[in-house]
């Protein structure tokens, strides 16, 4: 049965866009009411979120730093032939930092774990077993839906939380090391260090394809090997698809699920099309959530839309990158990647958080076509 209308705002999903934006909402808005529902038994989701300092503005930065335990001065990538060791402010938290801040940040009467949605209205949530829970607004942030009104490629991740019997001396994140054969398409490795003794190394693949091939456990067992890390022992392991769109209908996309349900993260769209990254993008959008005055179903829908929107226009550029991979060869692709990562750091830099100038543009198509 459907309970009263309350005032404030529901939030379906408690991944990274949903906590952030209960998060701020905890943080600079405590006068409105809030509930967040959440399948799973514990917020924040699955696996390590890595982020540049640059996708943040200030304010995201601030709502983000309680949560970055792991902090590195910049990242290595590889390819045949050569290596860099490039400068950016990096860092990186887990779900179960996000759940951590979320306990301590909300009172029990703002969230539901282990409770399913399976509806979402513009003021409304439909619980599994046919509750209804009413509000002034509601914002499904539950994940990705179907995306076929878009053309993506897919970063498919098969990744181990590895243990070692000493010291596995990385630095900072590897975040592509891919000095591997590149003939079946672009493929890496990415390496985060989690403290002197535990290793997330994930076996990468971008693609056609949404899953992990087969052989991506036995490949990533095998590099592990070939590193000479001491006595490995992964104590954790899962599969992970990022969504890279390079082109579509995106207004077709922000209408499915609802016509006029707000939407963040993979839900809304709310992904950068080079990097696979949505930090910044959910730090940004819980801000934006916390300084509406509006909290009525159709504000915050016209709010989010307008954003990504925004966004998906913005980052046209990076679209077209990932589309010239897509076209290339399965085999060109990883030089091309390679060619790229050749050019100026603060070239690199900004092509991950659209700030290219004409300049800029130019030298990015000449790498891709050389």
């Amino acid at each position: 049965m459907a309970r009263g209308r309350r005032d404030g705002i529901l939030i379906a999903g408690g991944g990274l866009a949903g906590s952030l934006a209960a998060l701020a909402m905890a943080r600079h808005r405590p006068e409105v009411p809030l509930l967040i529902v959440e399948e799973r038994e514990t917020f924040g989701g699955e696996g390590q979120r890595i982020f540049s300092q640059a996708e943040l503005s200030e304010e995201g930065a601030e709502l983000v730093r309680p949560l970055a335990i792991d902090r590195w001065p910049g990242y290595y990538v590889a390819f045949p032939g050569f290596s860099r060791k490039l400068k950016a402010e990096m860092g990186g938290f887990g779900g179960e930092d996000i759940h951590r801040a979320m306990m301590q940040a909300l009172k029990p009467r703002s969230y539901r774990l282990g409770t399913r949605v399976v509806a979402v209205r513009e003021d409304a949530l439909v619980l599994d077993g046919g509750e209804t829970i009413k509000a002034e607004g509601a914002i499904d942030a539950r994940g990705p839906t179907a995306m076929a009104t878009l053309e993506l490629l897919y970063e498919a991740r098969f990744e181990r939380d590895y243990r070692f019997g000493a010291p596995h001396r990385v630095d900072r994140p590897v975040l592509i090391d891919a000095t591997l054969d590149q003939s079946g398409g672009l493929h890496f490795f990415e390496c985060v260090p989690l403290s002197g003794e535990r290793l997330l190394v994930a076996d990468v693949t971008i693609s056609e394809r949404a899953l992990p091939d087969e052989g991506a456990a036995a490949r990533l067992a095998d590099y592990v090997k070939a590193r000479g890390w001491t006595k490995p022992r992964a104590r954790g392991e899962r599969t992970a698809s990022r969504p890279l769109p390079m082109g579509g209908d995106f207004a077709a996309f922000w209408r499915l699920g609802g016509a006029r349900v707000a939407k963040i993260g993979l839900r809304g769209g709310f992904v950068h099309p080079f990097t696979g990254r949505s930090v910044g993008d959910a730090a940004a959008n819980a801000m934006l959530l916390a300084a509406q005055r509006d909290f009525s179903g159709n504000a915050l829908h016209d709010l989010f839309e307008d954003e990504a929107k925004h966004l998906w226009k913005n980052r046209e550029f990076p679209r077209e990158v990932i589309a010239a991979l897509a076209k290339a060869p399965p085999g060109e692709r990883g030089a091309m990647a390679a060619r790229l990562y050749r050019l100026d750091p603060g070239l690199i830099q900004r092509l991950q958080w659209d700030e290219l100038g004409l300049l800029d543009r130019m030298r990015v198509r000449k790498a891709l076509r050389a």
